[in-house]
């Protein structure tokens, strides 16, 4: 019971948080699809996507390539497919990169990932992973920024659109609003995006791909959080199947005793 109702103030305190981070002025973050997460396919689609996409600057270095076999992948799978920057299973998903060039080129060295979703459900308060699916897919075209892009879940982010060639180029819509309580002031409201060029896939195909790429962020940050939720409904199945059995043997030691 206790653990119960800890779970129930818990998720209570994840969506008062995206609440509180929507009414403070931010934009309100996108629910991510968690059918992922028991999805091995997508997973290991989200695993193809980061070693081709992110793993060019960002590591994670607490991950070890054969730890991917508990995705259903063979030692072989994952040496043809995934294995860019390192040439044992046993070694961890680092970068060739130096960290001081990285930090020359983009002005400070690109976090690990390892822990990604996990670390911005703490800073956030909310959930990391509606977080990093709302903001992988709300990059647009901005000049005015150093690498010209801009993100409206992180405003003049640093990082570029890397998935811009799957996404295509994007521009955002912002209109000047006059403030309903001061009429001396005005807000810069975002009104859409503006298709400027074809990516490789449809938006439902981006979301998707997206949301694959997030659910393996997800999963390494603990990659035995299926395990436990299975060992966990197993367990209540024995205390509920034990629990009948004592009821009977009680009911049945007792019934001649007035």
């Amino acid at each position: 019971m206790n653990k119960l109702i800890a779970t129930l103030l818990t998720a209570l305190s994840l969506g008062l948080g995206s609440a509180a981070h929507a009414a403070g002025g931010g934009i309100a973050w996108d629910k991510f699809p968690e059918q992922k997460m028991t999805d091995i396919t997508s997973l290991q689609r989200g695993a193809q996507i980061f070693v081709n996409y992110c793993l060019n600057c960002h590591s994670a270095s607490f991950m070890r390539y054969n730890r991917l076999q508990e995705l259903g992948l063979s030692e072989a799978q994952i040496k043809a497919n995934l294995m860019f920057a390192a040439d044992k299973v046993g070694e961890t998903m680092k970068v060739a990169m130096d960290p001081r060039q990285a930090k020359e080129w983009f002005g400070a060295t690109p976090p690990d990932l390892t822990l990604i979703a996990r670390s911005r459900s703490e800073a956030t308060k909310g959930s990391g992973a509606d977080y990093l699916y709302t903001y992988l897919r709300t990059y647009y075209r901005d000049e005015t920024k150093a690498t010209g892009w801009n993100n409206l879940a992180f405003p003049s982010v640093g990082m570029p659109h890397v998935l811009w060639e799957l996404q295509g180029v994007r521009t955002a819509k912002f209109v000047d609003e006059p403030d309903p309580h001061d009429a001396s002031k005005t807000h810069h409201v975002f009104k859409g995006f503006e298709q400027q060029s074809p990516g490789s896939m449809t938006a439902e195909q981006y979301d998707n791909a997206v949301a694959d790429l997030v659910a393996f962020l997800k999963w390494m940050g603990e990659p035995t959080q299926g395990l436990r939720f299975n060992l966990g409904v197993a367990v209540l199945l024995f205390l509920g199947v034990f629990t009948l059995f004592a009821w009977r043997l009680n009911a049945s030691y007792w019934k001649d005793i007035k």
